[in-house]
């Protein structure tokens, strides 16, 4: 088998290029007349973290249809190389009229943030898409400026900086600054048609939910001689560095246990769990393999969610639901909503009794029609307790991997742990939040030593 240090690209990026999606000009889901955003009309959005994932997030929303204009209008990163392939990039997908990033609007650096969101007028949106670790400082400083958020997942790497977070959040309800959260699937239309028929009881009580998203592996490589210096770590360990970007199981199935727990309208109490590397591991970073962990709610319903990075083994990509009365599908690969109700508990093409019609965008692109439109006619709108919520269900589950140990949502809620807690003080000359050995290899998991919570 042979293995890259490239993680697959499971992602906004390759649903787009699957569904033809968030084309420029696309005729899409219309909206209201304007009525709120900056003095002109004009939605302005400033870009941190010029990434795949925050340059997938500007052409959602430069794709939003009419109602009013919205244009790029600042870009932060800790690279100016990186802000020049993001405006190519959207130039190539047709986007050039909407580019308004004047080379004075251009930050590099620790603080680019903070100029590009102080470029903003209320109105406008912050669009913070770097890697989790520093999520939670741009969010704040948005919202102190009255600036609205979107804020790419995972949230936090670590249960203290999520309740950072949180309060954040209820800043934000204060001032009445709005919050998109990137769980996108929470804006299907397909989705919440089978959760209204759950709710009207036609699957019976809910016993049993199935979460997995079991792939091919992504090991990271000999990290070389600056391992511990903070720049190749936040280059180099993307997913692969829990402080950076809470690991790769917390980065892709926190979409699916955040659908658990929308079935279930609840949080699990309680969490236990597995996790393993593979017997022919050469991962010099922190990931763990396999995770299997069940979760337990208030009335006794478990969720088992799975997480594995394996090649030449069985894949699947899906979320299936367990009910009294018959058994459903919820979500399929790549976040597709592959929506179907079943005859009984077989989950199979012939047993099909009910399908919703199909989405007409992709999640990402409803998620962004719909928090363009709350900002344009002044609706309430801030996900960020739930995204929070969800972020701290999911680093729950991580913790009953690493630790062996059952753990609670009472633990996560009074937790404040840390991996690194200067995170408003970072520079490249700071110092590492984790260390290599001589060998290149980061420190794993170890049941009975391990702590994250």
């Amino acid at each position: 088998m042979q293995r890259t240090n490239v993680e697959p690209v499971s992602s906004r990026r390759e649903f787009l290029q699957r569904s033809g999606a968030a084309a420029a000009g696309a005729t899409l889901l219309s909206l209201a007349p304007a009525v709120h955003a900056a003095e002109d009309n004009t939605i302005r959005l400033a870009l941190l973290g010029c990434g795949g994932r925050g340059t997938g997030a500007v052409i959602d929303a430069l794709s939003v249809p009419q109602g009013g204009p919205i244009e790029l209008y600042a870009a932060a990163d800790l690279y100016d190389k990186a802000i020049d392939n993001a405006l190519n990039q959207l130039k190539e997908k047709g986007f050039e009229a909407k580019l308004n990033v004047t080379p004075d609007r251009r930050f590099v650096g620790f603080d680019g943030y903070r100029k590009a969101i102080e470029t903003l007028k209320p109105g406008d949106v912050a669009m913070c898409a770097t890697r989790a670790y520093i999520r939670t400082v741009h969010v704040e400083h948005a919202v102190r400026r009255g600036i609205n958020v979107f804020m790419e997942k995972p949230f936090a790497s670590d249960p203290g900086t999520l309740h950072r977070l949180l309060r954040a959040g209820e800043e934000a309800d204060k001032k009445n600054v709005k919050i998109l959260a990137g769980l996108q699937c929470r804006h299907s239309p397909a989705r919440q048609a089978l959760i209204d028929k759950i709710r009207d009881g036609e699957m019976g009580d809910i016993t049993l939910i199935r979460a997995n998203r079991l792939g091919g592996v992504g090991w990271m490589g000999p990290p070389g001689p600056n391992a511990n210096k903070l720049e190749d770590q936040l280059n180099f360990g993307r997913i692969h560095l829990y402080w950076v970007g809470s690991g790769h199981m917390v980065d892709y199935l926190i979409h699916q246990i955040d659908e658990c727990c929308w079935i279930k309208d609840a949080w699990p109490v309680s969490c236990i769990g597995m996790a393993g590397r593979a017997f022919d591991s050469t991962d010099y970073g922190q990931n763990i393999d396999v995770y299997s962990m069940e979760y337990t709610f208030a009335d006794g319903t478990k969720a088992f969610c799975g997480f594995r990075r394996m090649n030449a083994a069985r894949s699947d990509f899906a979320t299936y639901i367990h009910g009294t009365k018959c058994a459903a599908q919820f979500s399929g690969d790549v976040h597709a909503a592959t929506v179907h109700m079943y005859g009984d508990q077989r989950i199979s093409r012939n047993n099909i009794t009910w399908t919703p019609p199909d989405d007409a965008h992709s999640p990402w692109q409803y998620e962004w029609n719909h928090f363009i439109e709350s900002i344009r006619q002044d609706k309430p709108h801030n996900e960020c307790q739930r995204a929070v919520y969800s972020d701290l269900t999911t680093l729950m589950g991580r913790a009953a991997c690493h630790t062996g140990q059952e753990v609670t949502w009472d633990q996560m809620m009074a937790s404040r742990f840390q991996f690194c807690n200067y995170l408003d003080d970072l520079s490249f000359d700071s110092p590492v939040p984790v260390e290599a050995n001589e060998q290149g290899q980061f420190p794993v998991p170890v049941a009975g030593v391990w702590n994250e919570i």
